[in-house]
């Protein structure tokens, strides 16, 4: 008989431009915490790893920045988007706003729903929603 594991989503990963801009994204603007951040030299690129929680408790996102990168990354036909949830998209989408983030699409109702979602552009381009607690 096999025994099936526990799993536990542990942590997205995006590879960035310019590292500084989306540490500033993700931690002043969104409110991630740094939990870990490495440099790998002969590699030549870093990961940082930020999240809301302890890195082995929470799920967490991992910045990868090879630092000889120049163009931007192409994100794919796959990639849809990471969500994060707030108690007041529309308040949480004038913060972004004021901020200078870039807003992909205004607060309103899903399509054919009543839950609130916003999108907005991190710095390299990411979808990110904000979407309201389910009720």
């Amino acid at each position: 008989m096999t025994i099936k594991p526990n799993f536990r989503l542990d942590h997205t990963m995006f590879r960035v431009s310019d590292l500084d801009k989306s540490l500033d994204f993700y931690a002043r603007i969104l409110g991630m915490k740094v939990l870990r951040q490495n440099e790998y030299p002969e590699g030549r690129f870093t990961n940082t790893f930020l999240g809301y929680g302890p890195e082995n408790e929470t799920t967490t996102l991992e910045l990868t920045y090879n630092w000889d990168t120049k163009e931007p990354y192409d994100k794919g036909k796959g990639y849809g988007h990471i969500a994060f949830n707030v108690k007041n998209v529309k308040e949480a989408m004038a913060y972004l706003e004021a901020e200078g983030v870039s807003i992909r699409s205004p607060a309103k109702p899903m399509n054919h729903g009543t839950r609130m979602l916003g999108f907005v552009y991190d710095p390299d381009g990411y979808i990110i929603e904000l979407n309201e607690p389910i009720s």
